[in-house]
């Protein structure tokens, strides 16, 4: 048996891999198991990074099909499935490695394996060989992330019926694509189908897409998207899929009750959100307590209530966001050092990666309403945003509430292009406490998209020039 730890965290998410390091950059003894033959978890692996592989690859598809020879480019792009996929795992194989050379660097042990809590500063892990091993450690963080949630009656075989996982894998386009569930994995992977020539419909049992978001921006959204050639049957339900060797059949009625009415697709995708993952760890031997949907209990350090056992990530409550793991696991690990690790849960950003992308932190409109809190609107559309125009990316808009009394930024919102990156600036004048006179006030380079910022920023006081 090693010597004792000072750290062990169970699995290698995004979550995990940066507590260790972050561990170990504080002088802990760390060691981390996981279960896959690689590290990085769902997100490296077969979630985030793949996702976006595809997604970028198939938007640069689209552009070359439809919008090129309005630049002046003449071209006719045929469509490599297979290499398509290969980009696609190379760049996971890169990021993957990049973590095993970064917890190889840190002098971080790895264990692969199932790792379980087999009572007081005790991990057992059993090999991927089948050898059982115990680590001693003196702290033990769970970072074992989340799964894809199953509806009853609809068996997953990611060939016909299949998770974001299959969805990834699919070696040739489906004639139509069904999806089940309009939130940001359906969107997303919708997207990447719908580009290289699927039908696309989606079906969401709410009256409403991407539940959570500003409605405004999700209500525009859906616009854009059926612009895009994606249909959405909303305040549905799919009660049953029959898969046969011709294709799939779902069966849809009102959520509300009603007829059922029948879809045919070659390929049915459920994307109706994720669940913990916490089956198999040894938490009710060892008396962790976990909520009413199965999230790890934690105190405001992320110690759950049995001493010396945290948890992070998907698998506690909170928004089940790559980044907010990160900090997560940094806050953690400062923690167990004797710091302040503290993660503000007011600026987290969200991001779906469509085209035109859509980004959100802080409040939305039916938030502040809901918390009674008197606010101003800043809204700008990127039809006014010079760059957008010469670029032909002129969907979308940024809005941003403020404080009515103090003017202070509660949320900002981005339907547009590189949304995802536009709103980083956002977050950091939120996490200062700026106002909306603050970002009106900084000067923004000229032709930029994040002008439009500035101008939303602008229209809050009523006094945007480009509008």
């Amino acid at each position: 048996m090693p010597s004792p730890y000072d750290l062990v965290v169970i699995g290698t998410g995004p979550g995990g891999y940066v507590c260790a390091i972050r561990a170990a950059q504080l002088g802990m003894k760390v060691a981390v198991v996981e279960k896959r033959a690689t590290h990085g978890g769902t997100c490296l692996n077969v979630g985030c990074i793949p996702s976006k592989a595809l997604l970028h690859a198939s938007e640069a598809y689209d552009a070359a099909n439809h919008h090129f020879a309005a630049m002046g480019i003449a071209v006719t792009p045929k469509l490599d499935l297979a290499k398509m996929q290969a980009f696609k795992l190379e760049g996971v194989k890169g990021n993957v490695d990049g973590v095993a050379f970064l917890l190889k660097k840190n002098k971080i042990d790895s264990y692969h394996g199932t790792g379980r809590i087999n009572g007081p500063g005790k991990v057992g892990v059993t090999l991927d060989d089948g050898e059982a091993q115990t680590l001693e450690a003196k702290h033990v963080v769970i970072a074992t992330g989340s799964d894809v949630i199953r509806l009853p009656g609809i068996e997953i075989d990611e060939k016909r019926i299949v998770s974001s996982t299959g969805a990834l894998e699919l070696s040739k386009v489906p004639a139509k694509l069904l999806v089940i569930g309009a939130g940001v994995i359906g969107l997303e992977l919708g997207s990447v189908w719908r580009r290289l020539g699927a039908e696309v419909v989606v079906i969401e049992y709410l009256e409403r897409i991407l539940p959570g978001m500003d409605a405004d921006v999700a209500k525009s959204f859906q616009r854009i998207l059926e612009k895009q050639g994606i249909a959405f049957r909303l305040g549905s339900k799919v009660t049953a899929v029959d898969a046969s060797p011709k294709g799939v059949t779902a069966h849809v009625e009102p959520a509300s009750g009603g007829p059922s009415q029948t879809v045919t697709a070659d390929v049915v995708l459920v994307a109706v959100g994720r669940t913990p993952y916490t089956e198999g760890l040894g938490l009710a031997e060892a008396g962790v307590a976990l909520d009413a949907k199965k999230r790890i209990l934690v105190d405001g350090h992320y110690q759950t209530n049995v001493s010396g056992i945290f948890a992070i990530g998907d698998v506690i409550a909170g928004p089940m966001l790559a980044h907010k793991a990160e900090d997560e696991g940094i806050a953690v690990a400062e923690t167990i050092a004797g710091q302040a690790g503290h993660v503000n849960y007011g600026v987290i950003p969200n991001v779906i990666y469509t085209h035109p992308e859509v980004a959100s932190v802080g409040k939305t409109e039916e938030e502040l309403k809901t918390d009674n809190i008197a606010y101003t609107v800043g809204k700008f559309p990127f039809t006014a945003n010079g760059r957008a125009k010469v670029n032909r990316t002129t969907d979308g808009f940024v809005k941003i509430l403020a404080d009515a009394t103090t003017d202070r930024i509660l949320g900002v919102h981005i339907v547009g292009a590189h949304a995802g990156e536009l709103i980083a600036e956002a977050a950091v004048i939120m996490e200062f406490g700026g106002s909306a006179e603050d970002l009106a006030r900084t000067c923004h380079a000229h032709p930029t998209l994040t002008e439009a910022v500035k101008e939303a920023a602008l229209a809050a006081g009523k006094r945007a020039i480009h509008m």
